[in-house]
């Protein structure tokens, strides 16, 4: 399969350009950027062609599909226009800024029978895939409270980087939409939407605690239709914060903090806490499964529900931060589909 390299903007690119040369089906052919020397210098470094006009990427036939890492606000009309093209997209995290483009970029993407894939890396991964099986099993009984926290530092400053590690144009709104929340928020975001189930309502809070220009600190209560609460922490101002992710049921808890799980449950062990002797194996990651969806038919974990969802929160913490109160999502407009 025959790729283009479309923008090297999000720190994430060269984290996809690696895994696509490692991949032994996929070949990167080419590189487009919306900054011409940013994406002559990677085009440069991977030892492939730049190609500084758009369209010329998108009509080549020989270019089978695109890996979209441009600014955010560019990913409607890039992605409909390589739909309209009949290229595959594999993309970063968020689609779009609102759930109303998302669903016009998957009209596109339907229309044209391409392949759309988003990546939602920790959907993959052995933790998630064990809470989503103690769920499964009823090891918690019925879920009452989810609290998930993602943060890291880089928007702290040093003597090195005195607005954080973060390149500069993260903190640039119209190019990304928002800050901690939009960006490392969409990982507790997707997990939880997975987790929970339907969400009702959320009520946000977006801090600039260094006034960058964009929320560096931020916290949403979620309301789930099953009446089941939840708590999503993101922020780029923590020093070494773990992930964690905490499932509180009527029968059971469980515990994740890093690496380290552990599970209390009236089902198990007499109702004492248990670590775990193993952990489901983490499935294909999302560019494997782009790639199995493209070329074998299988059909992908991550799905467009996923997708939808993960904006469909953005969205509503957004309003509410910006309105100081508590949003419906049946206010926005937003239906769930979980």
């Amino acid at each position: 399969m025959n790729v283009a390299l479309l923008s090297k903007w999000h720190v994430h690119a060269n984290d996809y350009a690696r895994e696509a040369n490692e991949n032994e089906s996929i070949s990167i052919k080419m590189v487009w950027d919306e900054d011409p020397k940013r994406g002559a210098e990677w085009a440069h470094e991977l030892q492939v062609p730049f190609e500084p006009n758009l369209e010329q990427v998108l009509s080549n036939p020989e270019i089978d599909g695109v890996i979209v890492t441009t600014t955010t606000n560019r990913h409607k009309d890039v992605i409909i226009a390589a739909a309209n093209h009949g290229k595959h997209i594999f993309t970063e995290k968020v689609l779009a800024f609102t759930v109303e483009e998302c669903e016009e970029i998957y009209r596109a993407v339907e229309e044209n029978q391409v392949h759309l894939m988003v990546n939602l890396p920790r959907l993959t991964e052995s933790f998630y895939l064990y809470a989503q099986e103690t769920l499964d099993k009823g090891l918690l009984g019925d879920i009452t409270y989810i609290r998930c926290r993602v943060a890291h530092n880089g928007s702290v400053p040093s003597a090195e980087h005195p607005k954080g590690w973060l390149p500069e144009h993260f903190y640039h709104k119209e190019e990304c939409g928002g800050g901690a929340l939009i960006d490392l928020g969409a990982h507790p975001i997707y997990l939880t939407n997975r987790l929970g189930g339907k969400v009702k309502a959320v009520t946000g809070k977006l801090n600039e605690f260094y006034q960058l220009g964009v929320d560096d600190n931020a916290v949403v209560m979620v309301e789930y239709e099953s009446g089941a609460m939840g708590m999503i922490e993101t922020g780029f101002l923590s020093f070494g914060s773990p992930q964690q992710l905490e499932l509180y049921g009527t029968e059971g808890t469980l515990m994740i903090e890093g690496e380290n799980v552990r599970i209390k449950s009236k089902h198990l062990n007499a109702g004492e806490w248990i670590t775990p002797e193993k952990l489901p194996e983490p499935i294909h990651s999302a560019m494997e499964q782009w790639r199995e969806a493209i070329q074998k038919g299988k059909k992908p974990s991550i799905t467009k529900e996923d997708v939808l969802n993960l904006t469909a929160i953005n969205q509503a913490a957004a309003a509410s931060n910006k309105e100081g109160r508590r949003i419906l999502l049946s206010q926005l407009g937003i239906e769930q589909n979980v």
